[in-house]
Protein backbone atom coordinates (compact mmCIF):
# COMPACT_ATOMS: atom_id res chain seq x y z
CA UNK A 1 0.00 0.00 0.00
CA UNK A 2 1.46 3.37 -0.98
CA UNK A 3 2.60 5.72 1.72
CA UNK A 4 0.73 9.28 0.71
CA UNK A 5 1.10 12.46 2.87
CA UNK A 6 -0.01 15.85 2.35
CA UNK A 7 2.11 19.10 2.55
CA UNK A 8 0.72 22.49 3.37
CA UNK A 9 1.85 26.10 4.43
CA UNK A 10 0.43 26.23 8.04
CA UNK A 11 -2.58 28.91 7.95
CA UNK A 12 -4.44 31.25 9.80
CA UNK A 13 -7.58 28.86 11.42
CA UNK A 14 -7.77 27.01 7.69
CA UNK A 15 -11.32 26.16 5.96
CA UNK A 16 -12.26 22.74 5.72
CA UNK A 17 -10.77 21.56 2.99
CA UNK A 18 -7.52 21.76 4.75
CA UNK A 19 -8.66 19.41 7.67
CA UNK A 20 -9.94 16.91 4.53
CA UNK A 21 -6.04 16.82 3.26
CA UNK A 22 -5.00 15.99 6.46
CA UNK A 23 -7.20 13.41 7.27
CA UNK A 24 -6.80 11.48 4.15
CA UNK A 25 -2.90 11.48 4.08
CA UNK A 26 -0.58 8.93 5.83
CA UNK A 27 1.57 12.07 6.96
CA UNK A 28 1.07 15.93 6.97
CA UNK A 29 3.68 18.23 6.62
CA UNK A 30 3.62 21.90 7.92
CA UNK A 31 5.52 23.69 4.99
CA UNK A 32 7.25 26.31 7.51
CA UNK A 33 10.74 26.77 6.05
CA UNK A 34 9.45 29.25 3.19
CA UNK A 35 9.16 33.18 2.89
CA UNK A 36 5.65 34.20 4.90
CA UNK A 37 3.77 36.20 1.90
CA UNK A 38 2.02 39.30 3.22
CA UNK A 39 -2.06 39.42 3.07
CA UNK A 40 -1.81 35.86 2.54
CA UNK A 41 -3.73 32.94 4.35
CA UNK A 42 -0.55 32.24 6.46
CA UNK A 43 -1.80 35.41 8.38
CA UNK A 44 -4.95 35.91 8.03
CA UNK A 45 -8.74 34.28 7.63
CA UNK A 46 -12.51 34.91 8.37
CA UNK A 47 -15.39 33.88 10.55
CA UNK A 48 -18.82 34.45 9.64
CA UNK A 49 -20.31 38.37 11.91
CA UNK A 50 -23.97 39.46 11.44
CA UNK A 51 -24.42 36.96 8.49
CA UNK A 52 -21.19 38.65 6.39
CA UNK A 53 -17.46 37.64 6.07
CA UNK A 54 -15.31 39.34 8.35
CA UNK A 55 -11.48 38.55 7.83
CA UNK A 56 -9.49 38.64 11.02
CA UNK A 57 -5.33 39.34 10.44
CA UNK A 58 -2.43 39.04 12.54
CA UNK A 59 -0.23 41.62 12.57
CA UNK A 60 3.28 40.61 11.47
CA UNK A 61 6.45 42.45 13.43
CA UNK A 62 7.81 43.69 10.12
CA UNK A 63 11.18 44.52 11.96
CA UNK A 64 12.42 41.13 10.42
CA UNK A 65 13.88 41.46 7.01
CA UNK A 66 11.11 40.81 4.32
CA UNK A 67 13.66 38.72 2.86
CA UNK A 68 14.01 36.90 5.95
CA UNK A 69 11.00 36.46 6.73
CA UNK A 70 10.20 32.72 7.20
CA UNK A 71 6.91 31.52 8.48
CA UNK A 72 8.83 29.74 11.13
CA UNK A 73 10.77 32.52 12.35
CA UNK A 74 8.39 35.27 11.72
CA UNK A 75 6.77 37.07 14.64
CA UNK A 76 3.74 38.34 15.38
CA UNK A 77 3.75 42.23 16.76
CA UNK A 78 2.77 41.90 20.04
CA UNK A 79 0.03 40.15 22.25
CA UNK A 80 -2.32 42.65 21.70
CA UNK A 81 -3.60 41.38 18.32
CA UNK A 82 -5.43 38.41 20.89
CA UNK A 83 -7.18 39.61 22.91
CA UNK A 84 -9.18 41.64 19.48
CA UNK A 85 -9.41 38.32 17.81
CA UNK A 86 -10.91 36.76 20.71
CA UNK A 87 -13.41 39.19 21.28
CA UNK A 88 -15.05 39.38 17.38
CA UNK A 89 -15.08 35.58 17.64
CA UNK A 90 -17.41 35.66 20.80
CA UNK A 91 -19.18 38.18 19.46
CA UNK A 92 -19.62 36.37 16.85
CA UNK A 93 -20.33 32.78 17.95
CA UNK A 94 -21.99 33.56 21.17
CA UNK A 95 -25.14 32.57 20.65
CA UNK A 96 -23.82 29.03 18.80
CA UNK A 97 -25.12 26.13 20.00
CA UNK A 98 -21.05 24.67 20.69
CA UNK A 99 -20.09 28.08 21.87
CA UNK A 100 -18.81 27.42 25.29
CA UNK A 101 -16.71 24.13 24.57
CA UNK A 102 -15.25 25.50 21.52
CA UNK A 103 -14.20 28.94 23.43
CA UNK A 104 -12.95 27.49 26.22
CA UNK A 105 -10.26 25.36 24.25
CA UNK A 106 -9.38 27.98 22.00
CA UNK A 107 -8.88 30.98 24.88
CA UNK A 108 -6.41 28.81 26.33
CA UNK A 109 -4.48 28.45 22.79
CA UNK A 110 -4.72 31.88 22.35
CA UNK A 111 -3.05 32.94 25.53
CA UNK A 112 -0.13 30.78 25.06
CA UNK A 113 3.05 32.92 23.78
CA UNK A 114 4.64 31.62 20.55
CA UNK A 115 8.08 32.50 19.13
CA UNK A 116 6.39 32.99 15.61
CA UNK A 117 3.51 33.07 13.63
CA UNK A 118 4.16 29.50 12.26
CA UNK A 119 4.01 28.28 15.50
CA UNK A 120 1.15 29.18 16.87
CA UNK A 121 -0.99 28.33 13.42
CA UNK A 122 0.90 24.89 13.73
CA UNK A 123 -0.47 24.79 17.31
CA UNK A 124 -3.84 25.88 16.78
CA UNK A 125 -4.38 22.79 14.06
CA UNK A 126 -2.55 20.47 15.83
CA UNK A 127 -5.21 20.88 18.73
CA UNK A 128 -7.96 20.97 16.63
CA UNK A 129 -7.19 17.90 14.62
CA UNK A 130 -6.83 16.15 18.19
CA UNK A 131 -10.04 17.07 19.66
CA UNK A 132 -11.87 16.23 16.51
CA UNK A 133 -10.26 12.65 15.58
CA UNK A 134 -7.65 13.55 12.98
CA UNK A 135 -4.67 11.08 14.00
CA UNK A 136 -2.80 11.67 11.25
CA UNK A 137 1.22 11.93 11.81
CA UNK A 138 2.34 15.40 11.71
CA UNK A 139 5.64 16.91 10.61
CA UNK A 140 7.27 20.55 10.42
CA UNK A 141 9.50 20.98 7.31
CA UNK A 142 11.84 23.28 9.37
CA UNK A 143 12.48 20.01 11.43
CA UNK A 144 13.44 18.03 8.75
CA UNK A 145 16.69 17.27 6.27
CA UNK A 146 15.41 19.54 3.27
CA UNK A 147 16.68 22.64 1.67
CA UNK A 148 15.46 21.75 -2.03
CA UNK A 149 13.13 25.13 -4.05
CA UNK A 150 9.23 24.75 -4.99
CA UNK A 151 8.28 21.33 -6.20
CA UNK A 152 11.80 19.80 -5.46
CA UNK A 153 11.68 20.94 -1.87
CA UNK A 154 8.37 18.80 -1.98
CA UNK A 155 9.98 15.78 -3.83
CA UNK A 156 12.13 15.37 -1.10
CA UNK A 157 9.95 15.69 1.51
CA UNK A 158 8.35 12.57 -0.03
CA UNK A 159 11.75 11.60 0.27
CA UNK A 160 12.43 11.76 3.60
CA UNK A 161 9.69 10.65 4.71
CA UNK A 162 9.74 7.42 2.67
CA UNK A 163 6.29 8.34 0.58
CA UNK A 164 5.34 7.14 -2.64
CA UNK A 165 2.26 9.35 -3.16
CA UNK A 166 1.70 13.36 -2.76
CA UNK A 167 -1.82 14.33 -2.67
CA UNK A 168 -1.57 18.10 -3.54
CA UNK A 169 -3.95 21.17 -3.02
CA UNK A 170 -5.21 22.18 -7.04
CA UNK A 171 -3.99 25.68 -6.59
CA UNK A 172 -0.38 24.29 -7.00
CA UNK A 173 -1.11 22.93 -10.19
CA UNK A 174 0.36 26.02 -11.92
CA UNK A 175 3.58 25.42 -11.22
CA UNK A 176 3.91 21.62 -10.61
CA UNK A 177 2.93 21.01 -14.24
CA UNK A 178 4.69 23.81 -16.01
CA UNK A 179 7.39 21.46 -17.18
CA UNK A 180 5.56 18.44 -17.97
CA UNK A 181 2.74 15.74 -16.94
CA UNK A 182 3.74 15.65 -12.88
CA UNK A 183 6.82 17.89 -12.86
CA UNK A 184 9.13 16.49 -10.32
CA UNK A 185 7.08 14.12 -8.50
CA UNK A 186 6.74 11.74 -12.19
CA UNK A 187 10.87 12.11 -12.43
CA UNK A 188 11.20 10.58 -9.04
CA UNK A 189 7.96 7.74 -9.65
CA UNK A 190 6.08 9.57 -6.87
CA UNK A 191 2.34 9.15 -8.10
CA UNK A 192 0.72 12.87 -7.73
CA UNK A 193 -3.06 13.09 -6.71
CA UNK A 194 -4.77 16.45 -6.36
CA UNK A 195 -7.45 17.45 -3.49
CA UNK A 196 -11.19 16.91 -4.99
CA UNK A 197 -13.16 18.35 -2.45
CA UNK A 198 -16.85 19.90 -2.44
CA UNK A 199 -17.71 22.03 0.02
CA UNK A 200 -20.51 20.38 2.29
CA UNK A 201 -23.11 22.81 3.81
CA UNK A 202 -23.88 22.31 7.82
CA UNK A 203 -26.51 24.35 10.12
CA UNK A 204 -24.82 27.68 10.58
CA UNK A 205 -25.76 30.74 12.06
CA UNK A 206 -27.85 33.96 9.88
CA UNK A 207 -29.96 33.02 7.24
CA UNK A 208 -26.95 32.54 4.34
CA UNK A 209 -25.23 29.95 4.33
CA UNK A 210 -21.27 30.93 3.57
CA UNK A 211 -18.66 28.61 2.72
CA UNK A 212 -15.13 28.56 2.36
CA UNK A 213 -14.26 30.43 5.60
CA UNK A 214 -11.99 29.41 9.00
CA UNK A 215 -13.13 25.73 10.94
CA UNK A 216 -13.99 27.64 14.29
CA UNK A 217 -17.46 28.37 12.35
CA UNK A 218 -17.72 24.73 11.60
CA UNK A 219 -16.71 24.14 15.33
CA UNK A 220 -18.96 26.58 17.08
CA UNK A 221 -21.84 25.13 14.97
CA UNK A 222 -22.16 20.96 14.81
CA UNK A 223 -19.54 21.08 17.81
CA UNK A 224 -16.41 18.54 18.29
CA UNK A 225 -17.82 15.54 18.27
CA UNK A 226 -19.53 16.02 14.71
CA UNK A 227 -17.19 18.18 13.16
CA UNK A 228 -15.10 14.97 11.31
CA UNK A 229 -18.32 13.82 9.92
CA UNK A 230 -19.27 16.81 8.50
CA UNK A 231 -15.59 17.15 7.48
CA UNK A 232 -15.67 13.94 5.02
CA UNK A 233 -19.05 14.79 3.89
CA UNK A 234 -17.04 17.02 1.24
CA UNK A 235 -14.41 14.50 0.43
CA UNK A 236 -14.80 13.21 -3.11
CA UNK A 237 -12.29 10.68 -5.27
CA UNK A 238 -9.42 12.68 -5.87
CA UNK A 239 -8.17 13.08 -9.46
CA UNK A 240 -4.86 11.12 -10.27
CA UNK A 241 -2.77 13.84 -12.30
CA UNK A 242 -4.09 12.41 -15.66
CA UNK A 243 -7.49 13.19 -14.76
CA UNK A 244 -6.68 16.71 -13.21
CA UNK A 245 -5.01 17.54 -16.67
CA UNK A 246 -8.22 16.38 -18.23
CA UNK A 247 -10.59 18.24 -15.80
CA UNK A 248 -9.00 21.50 -15.76
CA UNK A 249 -9.52 21.90 -20.11
CA UNK A 250 -13.37 21.78 -18.65
CA UNK A 251 -12.92 24.16 -16.07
Amino acid sequence: MKKMIGIMQPTYMPWMGYFSMIDQTDAFVFLDNVQLAGRSWQVRNKIKLNDKEKMLTIPVDKSVNRDERMIYNTPYMDESWKKSHLETIKQAYRKSPFYHEVMEFLALLYLKEYGSVGEMNIALITEICKRIGIGTRLYSASGLHVNGHKDDLLVEICQELKADAYLSAQGSAAYIEKDTAGGAFARHGIELFYLNYEHPEYRQQGEHFIAYIGIYDLLFNVGIDESLAYIRKGSRKNYTCEEYRRESLHM
